[in-house]
């Protein structure tokens, strides 16, 4: 396999992102196919013995072992560096892979980490549960807060991570701001930026050090598969997360990967018009509902911050009934065109309950700390008509009283 004609950095970098994202990382084979190839293999064959021997020592190219190298995988890779403005990424199955990856591949018994409050779900129990088992200390602050990241750094904190718009209250964190206090301190600071996509947001360019994705999200944008990728530079990439990834295994199929390629070719058309179409869904419930949290309003308190460094709010935000969980559940249950599910950034249009679904496992007092709700609902707006979607939502509170 060769990449394309003018698939060279010094090229790929004045394409726009659009371009990137249809044709970063492209390699053909001597087929000349125009779609990237999946190459479904585990392993690799060598002409002779000394080859792989000088692979494996990194003496010479080529691939070894798909737990470390394959070339859909790599095509990949190379596209959302490009869209990122990343020196180099590395993707994983999944996009808790990449969130743990991101965090166990540079934290040591006795390192301490800073986090925001608000977060996934998933992303709470491995900074309340796991880390702290293996002697890292975590500190939770209000991410939204820039002086209490500064307080809350130690001479021994490694790491800054927050999410931004966090799930599911949309906080909204100051990059550019708190990865200065990071660079200040020597502390690497971690975007998991997977509600915006790079589409939206790049937290690279505002100061951050290392991006994080589920990729399984906006960039598949169709609910197919399950991914996940970390970006940064190539030291940190190389040097830091490769050895905790090729060791431990949280390997990206071919499969997968290749389906993530085809997202990312129209991730700049669904981002842009989902998050207009959320917009427009965010304004009709404004005022029907008792409590609106859509960054992209300006009732939202943080909408200056999310016009300096989004170009869109994005496609996700969260509201409050009244009724608590019961009314909550009564008003999913009534809808006719929306999904119920836990997923994101698909092109159909779905709600959740986090209260009992993304953020159940963790205790009701850290979920009232985060600001999750009873009656709190996570809509993710797709590409359906909007007048459709406000037609079953109307009906659908209609039906719980509101």
């Amino acid at each position: 396999m060769k990449r394309t004609t003018g698939q060279t950095r010094s090229i790929t970098e004045k394409w726009r992102p659009a371009t990137r994202a249809v044709r970063g990382g492209t390699w053909r084979s001597e087929q000349g196919e125009t779609s990237e190839a999946i190459y479904m293999t585990s392993g690799y064959c060598y002409e002779d013995a000394q080859t792989p021997a000088d692979r494996f020592a990194g003496a010479a190219r080529g691939m070894t072992y798909s737990r470390t190298q394959n070339p859909t995988v790599q095509m990949l890779e190379e596209r959302i560096a490009l869209m990122e403005g990343a020196e180099a990424c590395r993707v994983q199955a999944s996009g808790m892979a990449a969130m743990s990856a991101a965090m166990l591949c540079q934290l040591s018994a006795g390192d301490h980490m800073v986090m925001a409050q608000a977060a996934f779900g998933p992303t709470r129990w491995v900074t309340d549960n796991l880390l702290p088992r293996f002697g890292i200390e975590v500190t939770i602050i209000d991410g939204r807060d820039n002086d209490a990241w500064a307080r809350a750094v130690k001479s021994n904190t490694k790491m800054f991570f927050f999410e931004t718009p966090a799930n599911p209250t949309m906080d909204i964190v100051d990059i550019s701001a708190v990865s200065a206090i990071g660079r200040a301190h020597k502390i690497c600071t971690v975007v998991d930026n997977a509600f915006a996509s790079s589409a939206l947001q790049r937290p690279l360019d505002l100061g951050a050090d290392v991006v994080a994705y589920a990729a399984t999200k906006l960039m598949d944008g169709q609910g197919r598969v399950l991914a996940g990728a970390v970006c940064g530079t190539a030291d940190f990439i190389n040097g830091v997360l490769l050895p905790f990834q090729r060791n431990t295994g949280p390997t990206l199929s071919p499969f997968n990967a290749w389906v993530v390629l085809k997202g990312l070719e129209t991730l700049d058309l669904r981002a842009n018009a989902q998050a207009a179409a959320a917009l427009e869904v965010a304004q009709f419930l404004q005022g029907r509902v008792p409590r609106l949290l859509f960054p992209g309003l300006p009732s939202h308190p943080q909408h200056d911050l999310v016009k300096r460094q989004m170009k869109a709010a994005g496609s996700i935000f969260s509201f409050e009934i009244e009724g608590g969980r019961a009314a909550a559940h009564a008003m999913l249950d009534a809808l006719e065109l929306i999904d119920i599910s836990n997923n994101i950034g698909d092109t159909k249009t779905l709600i959740t309950h986090p209260a009992s679904t993304t953020h159940s496992s963790l205790p009701a007092q850290v979920r009232a700390d985060m600001g999750v709700s009873e009656g709190m609902l996570r809509i993710s707006v797709g590409l359906e008509d909007v007048r459709d979607l406000t037609d079953d939502l109307t009906q659908a509170l209609a039906k719980v009283g509101l």
